[in-house]
């Protein structure tokens, strides 16, 4: 196959493979195929996919340890079981990435819209149908078929509010702050039913960003954060868990929350265990004490097994997808790309930001993924949903109108 496309041999209907290609998604292609490609950001599309396929190998780096901690005499996990169910979310998400990324601008909005209304009732329905694990409720669902609403509620819930904000270019007399601040109250009053501290901070900290993109004013802003402080404050007098993880972070062992102590310590001493190149794949032998090896403390994993050096390029990733995103909305001016855009790459800044902290024990212990490299279907999924909204708001056509696109405040 190599020699025929090489030497431009011919393919079925006498046409070449290479020709059949450059007609799929050469410039002069008017295909929908063709026009996606021409218009996609393949940077960011680059950057995705090699966090998918770092992630896949912390995976299997990570799935050893958790499948001993969860074995027992009556059940024995494969040592790969959790890295083989990754690489199926992964034949999923990538996909659904693809097909997102695909759709034009108001019917990427439309279905946002939709899938918030949908995730915020599902939320709600948590707190009386869910599942409980690890003393949680964050679950719905039974079996194979349980997700967790609260991570495919993140970018539906960017993207709406990105809709309502912008909503105010065309009328600053909208109430457009009081409606997101409602929103976003009701969901972090039903995240923290479940509880789900870390989710909070993602849903709080991307609202104000898109407040301070949206162009509300500095007075309110402080408001908004001398509010937050009051909420954390407010959080450790009332809310146990979070006492307790704050006080193990705080005081160590010495403090009630010492199971926490000892999550984001040993974090700390299997990221470190590696030294600057690790100790090569497979040959991790802290990781087993670790818990959640897999999904909350993976950045610890590669540490071991692959060096300091393998952290900072994964950090690296991240800051590479956030400022890529950031110089091209210097020359956006349409109100809700900007923010749909903005809001979407802050979700995944911020979320890699709190769980890395978390590896490096800067942050107390949370419940938090890392973007694209910790197990998760849902995860997986939602983020990929995320990415290819992500990959639809950049998209970028010199040679065709915008309005093309759907990028008109109608629909």
């Amino acid at each position: 196959m190599t020699d025929v496309w090489r030497s431009g041999g011919l393919g079925p209907g006498g046409v070449s493979m290479k020709a059949r290609v450059e007609q799929q998604l050469g410039r002069a292609s008017r295909s929908p195929l063709g026009i996606w490609f021409r218009d996609i950001d393949r940077v960011l599309l680059l950057i995705a996919f090699l966090l998918i396929a770092i992630g896949l190998v912390a995976v299997a780096a990570g799935s050893p340890a958790s499948a001993q901690r969860y074995s027992d005499a009556a059940h024995q996990v494969p040592p790969m079981y959790y890295f083989w169910r990754q690489v199926g979310w992964v034949g999923v998400s990538v996909p659904v990435l693809l097909v997102v990324s695909m759709l034009p601008v108001h019917v990427a909005r439309r279905m946002a819209l939709l899938g918030a209304l949908a995730c915020l009732v599902c939320l709600a329905a948590v707190p009386l149908i869910g599942v409980d694990a690890n003393g949680a409720r964050r679950w719905i669902g039974y079996g194979f078929a349980q997700f967790q609403p609260s991570e495919f509620l993140k970018p539906f819930f960017i993207v709406s509010t990105a809709w309502i904000l912008s909503l105010r270019a065309q009328d600053d007399k909208l109430p457009v702050m009081a409606i997101t601040a409602a929103i976003t109250g009701l969901i972090v009053f039903l995240l923290m039913l479940q509880p789900d501290f870390g989710q909070t901070i993602v849903f709080g900290a991307v609202w104000l960003i898109l407040l301070m993109v949206a162009g509300i004013s500095p007075r309110v802003m402080a408001a908004l954060g001398a509010a937050g402080i009051g909420g954390i404050i407010s959080a450790y007098l009332f809310y146990d868990t979070a006492r307790a993880r704050i006080d193990s972070f705080l005081f160590g062992d010495a403090a009630a929350g010492a199971a926490d102590s000892y999550q984001t310590d040993m974090a700390h001493a299997v990221l470190t265990a590696g030294g600057i190149f690790g100790r090569g794949p497979g040959a991790g032998t802290v990781k087993f004490r670790l818990p959640e090896a897999h999904t909350d403390y993976i950045y610890a994993v590669v540490g071991e097994e692959f060096g300091l050096i393998a952290c900072a390029v994964i950090a690296l990733l991240f800051m590479a997808l956030v400022v890529r995103v950031l110089v091209k909305l210097l020359e956006e001016d349409d109100a809700f790309r900007l923010l749909a855009a903005a809001g979407l790459v802050s979700q995944f800044g911020v979320q890699a930001m709190i769980s890395m902290a978390v590896n490096t024990g800067l942050a107390p212990s949370k419940g938090m993924t890392l973007p694209f490299i910790s197990y998760g279907g849902s995860s997986m999924i939602a983020l990929s949903i995320g990415m290819g909204l992500l990959l639809a708001f950049t998209r970028r056509n010199p040679y065709l109108a915008r309005s093309s696109y759907g990028t008109g405040w109608s629909g």
